[in-house]
This record gives structure tokens, C-alpha cells and sequence, in this order.
């Protein structure tokens, strides 16, 4: 046996196993894809389904949670042979070893998708999805035509709208089965028929819904083929909203219903009801219009030929010779009263260059140029004086003899004022200058 000290073993707790466990199978394994039958589905009131993946010798557990399923066409159950994408992992509580599915869909279904993948792409590089081959549908049909299975629910729903709607419009039906193998050419034998007979002003092609297998007739390359050469407008009600073929591609419109597709092709009678009593109401209206016209038109007609009567002449030409009387009147009025404003214009000239104004204007000019003179003259000279009256005051204030008024004197030597004592000597005979006369003093 082998014995290890208790400080060599590496002890596990059962969690940190199943983790461990857990995270070997995530990353070594990872993700798969697995075909299984289900058994014991339970859907959780979470929204997350729970149930078995087996096959003949095995099975496994599985999960697939809200944020998975939500994207699953059908729900599962007992028994389906599904194909699923998932990842293997472990429930660490209970160490139940599971697989975690993130995609599952019918076993079979995913070859048909590819399959019509691959005809969609090649249609559509022939052309027969493009808007250009689209016909409108016609803007009155009284007529439609129903493509469909004369005992399913498709049907019963077309026609409970049509008679809803308007029980006056004709149903033309071409029963086909719209399930199993020779589906696809009863439909195109019916458009066919349809085509030849032009009984009918539009087609509706369609069923109710079920599993993409169940519709597949409508993916069918003869059937695409069949709608794009229809010289009948062809309106595609295969299934419910979220079903698309082939067929919804090639036609020129697609209803996501078969009801809507009765819907689309009839006019309700509250709606025709409405659009007689608008072109009723803009009958009534044109005619009252035509009528104002012509009354306008006969009252014109009536005021033209009145224009035209002899009566009506002679007024005209009187009243012309009115007009010119009073205009000549005018004409003469105005040519007096200019010439009368002309003569009074040139008695002014006349008086305005007369030799006594200008005499006048010359005298009153020379008047007033003397006061100017004189007010000038006088100006200046109160100018001069008050000039001479400053600088002598200005004179006094600088004079030495102001300075000698208010009790200094000046020393000479020789002429020359004494600034200093050390420019005098003893004996030195100097003059003293006062306000009122000099003083001789000798140095002692």
C-alpha cells in the first residue's frame, strides 16, 4: 500500500473536486454536438429547460437555460430526435455531469436549411428575387384566385376575411396539397391553370403554418420558377409571420399570414363605401365649379355684347369728347398760371439786381465791416494795455529795488557786488545801496 505523511497528501474538499473536475471537462472538451432523443422534458416555472439526451446505450443530462430556448422555433418533447450545440460541463452541487446546450433544433431541419440556404443564394443570382420582375397588384380586382389545400384552415381564414370585407368580390379556388412529395407540382400545375384561364385579376399561394418540413413544398426550386413566369400577380401566405421560403422571396408581394394576405388583396366595404362618397363629394363639387365657370363666362359674354350696342357707343364717344374739352380747359388753365408764375419769377430777378439794393447792400456791408474794425482796434489795445500792466508787475516783482523796499541793501567794491566777506580787506572803501540813496563805509 501506499503510505504518504499528512504533510505529502494533496486533500481535496468534495467542492474544490467538482470544480476542478468541472473546469477540466470546460476546457479539454468544451463544446459539442450532439444528436439525441429527449425524454423527461420539464419546463421550470424560471423559464429554463431540464431534460435527458439518449440514444440506445447512454444518456446524459441537459440544461438549457431562458437566454437559449427563447430562440427555439418549437418547444420540445418526448421522444424528438433533436440536434443540439452544447457545452459539457458539471453541476458542482450535486457533481452531476450535464451538458449545457446553447442551440437545438429538429434532427433534419438543419440539412433543409442549408438546402435552402444554397437555393436562395443561387435564385437570387438569377434574378428572380429582384424588385424589377415584381408586378403591382391591380387597383380594382374583383376577382381572386386561391392557391391552397381545400380543407385547411388557410382557406376557411381567407375566405371569412374576403366575405368580411367585401362579399362582393368573386373567389375562383385551385385546390393542391401544400404538403408532401408531389405538392410542389400540383402548385405549379394550379398557377399554371390559373395563367391560362385569366379568370381571376390576382393569385394568393399559401397555408397555415407548421414545421419547416411541412412548408417545404414552398422552398422548391419548380415552385419559384412557376410564380416568377405567373402573368398573374402573385401575392406568398405560407404560414405565420416568422415563416419565410422561397416562395415569399419570388412573388411580387408576401403577406406574413394567410388572413393578411385577403386583407391585402380585397377593399373593405366601409373603405369603398368611403371612396364612392369622397367621388361623390368631389363630383358635386367639380359640377358646381363648371357651373360658377359658365355663369361667369355667360355674365362676361353678356357684358361684352352690351359693350357692343350703339346706345352705349355714343356714350363713350360723348364722354371721350368730355374728357378732351376737359382736358384743353386744364391744358390752358396751367399754361396761364406758368406763365404767370414765369413773369413774377423774372420781376424778383429783375428787382434782386437792381443798382439801389446792391447800393444798399454795399453800405450796410462797409457799416458793419467798420464797428467790426473798431471793436477789433479796441479789442487789441485793452489787449496791449493789460499786457504792458502784467510784464510791469511781473518788472517790479524781479526788480532789485523791490527787494531793497522791503529793507535789504547792496554792498559794492569797485563797482562789483560784495557776495562774501573774505572779498573784503581791511580798509577797503565799499558803498552800501539802500531804497531811498547810498552810504559810504570804510573796512576796519
Amino acid at each position: 500500500m501506499f503510505n504518504a505523511s499528512p504533510a505529502n497528501r494533496n486533500i481535496f474538499t468534495v467542492s474544490k473536486l467538482n470544480h476542478l473536475a468541472r473546469s477540466i471537462l470546460e476546457s479539454e472538451i468544451g463544446q459539442v454536438w450532439l444528436s439525441a432523443e429527449i425524454s423527461n422534458f420539464i419546463a421550470a416555472s424560471s423559464g429554463h429547460w431540464y431534460f435527458t439526451l439518449k440514444d440506445n446505450r447512454a444518456q446524459i443530462k441537459s440544461a438549457m437555460f431562458k437566454g437559449a430556448n427563447r430562440k427555439v422555433n418549437i418547444r420540445p418533447k418526448e421522444g424528438d430526435k433533436v440536434l443540439v450545440r452544447a457545452n459539457l460541463s458539471i453541476y458542482e452541487p450535486r457533481g452531476d455531469y450535464q451538458l449545457v446546450v446553447e442551440h437545438l433544433e429538429p434532427e433534419g431541419e438543419g440539412q433543409l436549411k442549408r438546402q435552402f440556404e444554397e437555393l436562395k443564394r443561387t435564385l437570387s443570382a438569377q434574378g428572380l428575387f429582384a424588385n424589377e420582375n415584381k408586378q403591382a397588384l391591380p387597383l380594382n380586382i374583383a376577382c381572386i384566385g386561391v392557391i391552397t389545400s381545400a380543407t385547411g384552415a388557410a382557406l376557411h381564414d381567407i375566405l371569412t376575411v374576403l366575405k368580411r370585407r367585401n362579399p362582393s368580390v368573386e373567389v375562383v379556388i385551385y385546390p393542391t396539397q401544400v404538403q408532401g412529395i408531389s405538392a410542389s407540382q400540383q402548385i405549379c400545375r394550379a398557377i399554371e391553370i390559373a395563367n391560362q384561364r385569366r379568370e381571376v385579376d390576382v393569385l394568393i399561394v399559401g397555408r397555415g403554418g407548421g414545421s419547416l418540413e411541412d412548408l417545404w413544398c414552398f422552398n422548391e426550386e419548380n415552385v419559384a420558377w412557376a410564380i416568377h413566369y405567373s402573368v398573374l400577380p402573385i401575392v406568398s401566405a405560407v404560414g405565420h409571420e416568422v415563416d419565410i421560403t422561397i416562395a415569399d422571396f419570388v412573388a411580387d408581394l408576401r403577406a406574413p399570414t394567410p388572413s393578411a394576405a385577403a386583407e391585402l388583396v380585397s377593399q373593405s366595404q366601409i373603405e369603398m363605401l368611403s371612396t364612392l362618397t369622397a367621388k361623390r363629394d368631389r363630383l358635386f363639387k367639380s359640377t358646381k365649379t363648371r357651373i360658377k365657370e359658365f355663369q361667369y363666362q355667360q355674365l362676361s359674354l353678356t357684358q361684352e355684347l352690351n359693350g357692343y350696342h350703339p346706345r352705349n357707343q355714343l356714350r363713350q364717344y360723348m364722354q371721350r369728347v368730355d374728357n378732351q374739352l376737359t382736358a384743353i380747359s386744364h391744358n390752358i388753365t396751367t399754361r396761364l398760371m406758368w406763365a404767370k408764375q414765369a413773369n413774377e419769377t423774372r420781376v424778383a430777378k429783375l428787382q434782386q439786381f437792381s443798382p439801389r439794393k446792391l447800393l444798399t447792400e454795399q453800405q450796410r456791408h462797409h457799416s458793419l465791416l467798420s464797428q467790426r474794425l473798431e471793436k477789433a482796434w479796441l479789442s487789441a489795445f485793452e489787449q496791449r494795455q493789460q499786457q504792458l500792466a502784467n510784464s510791469s508787475h511781473l518788472l517790479d516783482t524781479v526788480s532789485p529795488l523791490a527787494t531793497l523796499a522791503r529793507g535789504y541793501s547792496i554792498t559794492f567794491k569797485d563797482k562789483d557786488v560784495v557776495k562774501s566777506r573774505v572779498e573784503l580787506a581791511k580798509g577797503d572803501v565799499i558803498t552800501t545801496r539802500f531804497e531811498d540813496g547810498e552810504a559810504k563805509s570804510t573796512v576796519i
